[in-house]
């Protein structure tokens, strides 16, 4: 059993975006489901709380009105190795959410999500700063990060 799993309350959402996350991930699960009987306070028949597991990670989500929200103070970063990856992250994820600068985007359901390539934290790490440097500016033109400009941009 994992130590810390991420808790995500929704509002009445959460079946919902359990499924649509299990089915952009491939290494993914379904887990437990329980759902309002009688006695709850949600409809009956209604999901309560769920457990999922998206790439190996388990995850905990709770139909719990409409009390909180998300931010972009908690999001989820993806590690994407090659274009394919984060174009095909990037637009399921976005679907009916909106695409924001660097590599963020929140999808429908309001959670916030990093969409990046794993070769960008070398290129802002290279020993060499003006290199370092026109990546950084590069990624801060971008919606979507794009590996072969951010390449570009460290050659000069």
């Amino acid at each position: 059993m994992q130590k810390i799993t991420p808790f995500l309350w929704f509002d009445n959402q959460a079946e919902e975006a359990m499924n649509f996350y299990t089915s952009i991930f491939k290494n993914s699960k379904v887990g437990r489901v329980s759902r309002y009987g009688d006695a709850g306070p949600g409809p009956k028949g209604a999901v309560m709380s769920a457990t999922f597991q998206l790439e190996g990670q388990e995850f905990m989500a709770l139909n719990g009105g409409p009390l909180f929200q998300f931010t972009p103070a908690v999001s989820f970063f993806v590690n994407c190795e090659t274009q394919e990856e984060v174009d095909h992250f990037w637009e399921k994820l976005s679907a009916g959410g909106k695409q924001e600068q660097c590599g963020w985007l929140k999808d429908k359901f309001g959670l916030s999500w990093q969409i990046v390539p794993s070769i960008l934290g070398k290129l802002l790490g290279d020993k060499d700063p003006a290199k370092a440097s026109r990546v950084m500016q590069a990624m801060l033109q971008m919606i979507k990060l794009d590996i072969a400009a951010l390449k570009k941009a460290a050659e000069g």
